[in-house]
């Protein structure tokens, strides 16, 4: 009698565990207040915005707010290998409206498949006068660097 009492209630447990438990992939299990999604039919996600918001990895200038966009563009940028295998870069950095602007800048040093080399100049500050143009210069610190960015924010 103890076996058929055990085998009936195993039964019922197995029965319990497939009704309740594991649910189909991509399936959603829900209530009034709660819902809970089991997984993405298919396998995983594509990442979004992938290509969108990569200025950082295709141009060797970017503005990091709108404002500097408007007011600073360069003129001229120059990548000149030094003799001890560093790269030395030149940019000439153009005031665009009437007013004198004040901005930061910095280059981030990568290597020939674009990836950071770790080698990234500190910010600093540029001064432009109403509608000029001013040379700023950047060099690396190893022989690591084969490309680079330049990047300028607003100076707070």
């Amino acid at each position: 009698m103890n076996h058929r009492i055990i085998a009936a209630l195993a039964a019922s447990s197995v029965g319990l565990l497939f009704a309740t438990g594991c649910r189909p992939v991509g399936e959603a299990a829900g209530s009034a207040t709660h819902t809970v999604v089991t997984g993405h039919e298919g396998g995983a996600y594509k990442p979004k915005n992938s290509d969108k918001y990569a200025l950082e990895n295709q141009d060797r200038f970017v503005a990091m707010d709108y404002r500097v966009q408007r007011s600073v563009t360069p003129t001229a940028l120059q990548a000149l290998p030094m003799p001890d295998g560093r790269l030395e870069v030149v940019a000439n950095i153009r005031n665009r409206i009437e007013r004198r602007i004040q901005v930061q800048i910095q280059c981030v040093f990568k290597d020939a498949n674009g990836f950071s080399t770790g080698d990234e100049t500190p910010w600093q500050d540029l001064i432009l006068t109403e509608s000029s143009q001013e040379t700023v210069r950047f060099q690396s610190l190893n022989d690591k660097a084969k490309t680079y960015t330049i990047r300028v924010r607003e100076a707070h």
